[in-house]
């Protein structure tokens, strides 16, 4: 038997609490008032430190029937290791304990599409899968994932990813939840993130990956995790999916007071 490797928390204390008991008491406070909840394709839940945006992620997650296997998007933010970064084994600890990765799961989806490259490094500082994990836990004890960090801003990559995704859960006799991970428009005034923030907004609930890819790059978007967005709506088009549903919206400046320079937070639900 081989040691499993663990891939430790890299922003635990900093953008969300590191004791336990603290985590899954401000976890909780997200998640109420909980709801029946809802076997979801796909889903759009923001990154940032809990303190500006745990209210959204937790209103997205409130509504969620977590299943036992999730694929999870994000953005690398780091610029380390390749463009499509994918794990297959390990476990990923939080203060709330160790989730395992899928190895089925993500063996799979390389085998399907095959730019995807076993990497470590682009996940080691990457915070965007991590923050979500905490969420996951609180809803579902027991469960395992593949985590996916995206790098590529080339939309033929982004749609490949997709495609591979649904194609690989459509196999499958059971639901599996596809996440992307993404804040919305990056540091600019309240007004103008939130004009932005809504043309993206539209083109997800429109179930439209190459118009929302098409809105953010030629509109000046600072959406960061839009092509997980991009692969996720593919893959959720692929399984079927009939709409889309805004959940909560909210900018930096509800919390910080600041509606100078703020970060858009939205969370989505795709079924």
């Amino acid at each position: 038997m081989g040691t499993t490797v663990v891939r430790h928390p890299a922003v635990a204390g900093r953008f969300y609490p590191s004791n336990p008991k603290t985590l899954r008491s401000d976890i909780q406070s997200y998640l109420s008032p909980h709801v029946e909840g809802m076997a979801a394709l796909g889903c759009v839940v923001p990154h940032a430190g809990y303190m500006y945006s745990g209210h959204v992620a937790g209103a997205v997650y409130a509504q969620l029937d977590i299943p036992e296997r999730c694929i999870v998007l994000c953005p690398n933010h780091t610029g380390m290791g390749v463009p499509l970064s994918i794990m297959t084994h390990g476990a990923w600890e939080t203060p709330l304990g160790t989730v395992p990765v899928d190895e089925g799961l993500g063996t799979a989806l390389i085998r399907v599409f095959p730019a995807l490259s076993e990497d470590s490094d682009a996940h080691r500082a990457e915070h965007a899968i991590e923050v979500q994990l905490p969420f996951l836990q609180a809803k579902r004890a027991q469960f395992s994932f593949v985590p996916i960090a995206i790098g590529t801003r080339q939309y033929e990559a982004l749609e490949g990813l997709g495609r591979a995704i649904g194609e690989v859960v459509a196999s499958r006799r059971e639901r599996i939840l596809v996440l992307a991970s993404s804040d919305m428009n990056h540091y600019e005034s309240d007004k103008v993130t939130r004009v932005k923030d809504h043309k993206a907004i539209d083109r997800v609930l429109a179930l439209d990956p190459r118009g929302l890819y098409d809105v953010v790059t030629t509109g000046n978007i600072s959406m960061c995790g839009y092509g997980p967005t991009v692969a996720m709506l593919t893959a959720a088009k692929h399984l079927g999916a009939a709409k889309a549903e805004l959940i909560e919206y909210a900018t930096s400046g509800d919390v910080s007071g600041d509606r100078h320079m703020v970060v858009g937070y939205a969370g989505m639900v795709v079924g």
